[in-house]
């Protein structure tokens, strides 16, 4: 039977002997040595993704996978520790060496990011990160940083969102408990800044997000100065000409919003509240907000103008509900059963005519926007209610 292959063994003797300062006389290494030396670095990085790919698959119980992954990332960070402490010997601070010296360590730093994004499940990543793991990796922040300024000059990202994301992730490393920072912590910050890497600026499908929003909310990037500057956003689009329009406004980039996917099992910071929770109270408030206003303003319309007193004699009772009639109507008006104007003169036409059991003056407006957040429910006596109007047309 063959014996299993210790997938870091070339690292491993790398690290601990051959740029081991007690070990080797490093004047000995020439520059074709160094040159091989890190064209292995990269072929082995790749190949021990592969063989620890291959084990863990291999695996069938749980605490097997879990035992192997967490011997790998603690194995890792050993070799991390040792080449960072290495680096402070005056040999290595050669030109030469200094560079040879960096490549191993970004490729211990990817292999600890493979490790940790992949097999995140195994690992405790709720633990304090120790402290040259986090040295290597805050080094690396600030590099991706610097290229992620001078990138979005051309690449047309929003300068006002690029300002936010550098900004945040500057304080959050450099704070007082930044040296408390968590591997989950930095996982997120490398995912984030990795994807935002990989981002193709784009024609968005919506109208106020970017494809940089996009990323950003699916990541749940829930820095409050970002938020802020979604709701800034907003409220910029949302002219105020009449609460009716207000309302339909809202609507529709409520909709856009929730067209976009959030997750919930990533945050950037684990103590404030889920974006998407934070923008849906928003929305609901403010919908609710210009509703009153809809409803006080129509109230005091109704006590100054005499002559809709008549159409109260003259309403029809209707058995639906409000819901239930904004369905309706709405459907009506988008298949040009009947046509107007726009969808508000439909409604505003009709509704004043209508009321209900429960209900006998009705809002236009009101009815509209309930046509946009209908129940499943209401759909359902909607349709059954369409459905006997046909039966009774067939018997006709």
């Amino acid at each position: 039977m063959m014996s299993k292959i210790y997938p870091l063994e070339w690292l491993d003797s790398l690290i601990l002997e051959k740029f081991n300062p007690k070990k080797t006389n490093f004047d000995k290494l020439s520059d074709t040595d160094l040159a091989s030396i890190s064209e292995n670095v990269i072929d082995e990085t790749q190949k021990i993704q592969v063989q620890i790919k291959n084990e863990i698959f291999s695996l069938r119980r749980k605490r097997q996978i879990r035992l192997l992954v967490r011997k790998y990332h603690s194995t890792l960070i050993f070799l991390l520790d040792t080449i960072v402490e290495n680096q402070k010997n005056e040999s290595f601070k050669v030109r030469k060496f200094s560079k040879i010296i960096d490549t191993v360590i970004s490729s211990l730093d990817e292999l600890l990011f493979f490790v940790e994004n992949r097999y995140s499940y195994y690992l405790n990543l709720d633990e304090k990160v120790p402290v040259t793991y986090l040295m290597v990796s805050r080094k690396e922040v600030l590099l991706k940083l610097d290229n992620l300024k001078k990138r979005a000059d051309f690449m047309g990202f929003d300068k006002k969102s690029i300002g936010i994301i550098i900004e945040t992730l500057l304080n959050s490393i450099q704070s007082e408990t930044a040296c408390k920072a968590t591997y989950r912590q930095i996982l997120y910050q490398r995912e984030l800044l990795k994807n935002i890497d990989l981002l193709v600026v784009g024609i968005a499908e919506s109208d106020l997000f970017s494809c940089l929003d996009e990323l950003l909310i699916s990541l749940n990037f829930n820095s409050p100065q970002y938020i802020h500057s979604i709701l800034e956003r907003i409220s910029a689009k949302v002219k105020i000409q009449d609460f009716g329009n207000n309302v339909n406004d809202l609507l529709f980039y409520y909709k856009e919003f929730n067209q976009l996917y959030s997750s919930e099992k990533v945050m950037f910071d684990p103590c404030r509240q889920n974006i998407r929770y934070v923008l849906d109270n928003w929305f609901a408030y403010e919908i609710a907000y210009f509703e009153r206003k809809i409803k006080l303003t129509s109230f005091e319309s109704n006590l100054k103008v005499s002559d809709k007193m008549s159409v109260v004699d003259d309403k029809i009772e209707c058995v639906l509900s409000t819901d239930q009639m904004g369905l309706i109507l709405r459907a009506t008006d988008e298949s040009r059963i009947v046509k107007a104007k726009s969808m508000t003169q439909v409604f505003k036409t009709i509704i004043p005519y209508l009321s209900t059991p429960f209900k006998k003056d009705l809002s236009y407006q009101s009815v509209r926007s309930k046509s946009y957040n209908a129940e499943e429910r209401d759909k359902e006596i909607a349709i059954k209610t369409l459905e006997k109007i046909i039966r009774k047309i067939r018997t006709y």
